[in-house]
């Protein structure tokens, strides 16, 4: 399955690529929190905001920075595949790997702290983040939302996020997490 897991990581890095030459780096992290603080309307010295670029700032230094390999600042696809493939081996470490960026966003998309995500908040952060037209969101939201409430609870946002990162079904929904994968 590791052709599948090459496609979801190309696709999440597609869309962490922000200004799209080629390589992910701090400023890519730092543009993706713009774009959600700006999607949501939020001011930059918003206690919102801010918890956003410092949760950002730690998901670069903890995850993406260390993926370099040559030092030079920026991680390339090749560099993010060997990182992930490196890492995200064991699916009992999401907890520990991916869980606090997960509750971040989380609780960052839920603009009525409810402790879901409804469909139009789902849409604003991986449309504003992750790149994902609005059409990918719209057709994976209605999948992963497995008890059909309209809304993500936290488990099924869980339950999403660890599929995408370490499943290895192909035909799992959540494959199209960051949008529908390219072959």
């Amino acid at each position: 399955m590791a052709v599948l897991q090459d496609l979801k990581y190309r696709q999440w890095f597609r869309g962490a690529d922000v200004d799209g030459d080629g390589f992910i780096t701090q400023r890519d992290v730092r543009l993706m929190s713009e774009r959600y603080i700006a999607a949501r309307g939020a001011a930059a010295d918003a206690a919102t905001a801010h918890r956003l670029t410092e949760g950002m700032d730690a998901f670069w230094s903890n995850v993406i920075a260390p993926m370099d390999q040559d030092g030079d600042g920026k991680v390339d696809l090749r560099e993010m595949t060997e990182g992930f493939r490196r890492v995200l081996t064991d699916p009992a470490l999401y907890p520990q790997q991916i869980e606090p960026v997960t509750d971040c966003f989380l609780d960052l998309s839920d603009l009525d702290a409810d402790g879901k995500i409804d469909q139009v908040e789902f849409r604003q952060i991986f449309e504003s983040v992750a790149d994902v037209p609005s059409e990918d969101c719209a057709a994976v939201f209605a999948a992963l939302d497995l008890d059909g409430s309209g809304r993500l609870d936290r488990a099924e946002f869980h339950k999403a996020v660890a599929e995408f990162f370490y499943g290895e079904d192909p035909d799992a929904p959540a494959n199209h997490l960051f949008g529908r994968l390219a072959e």
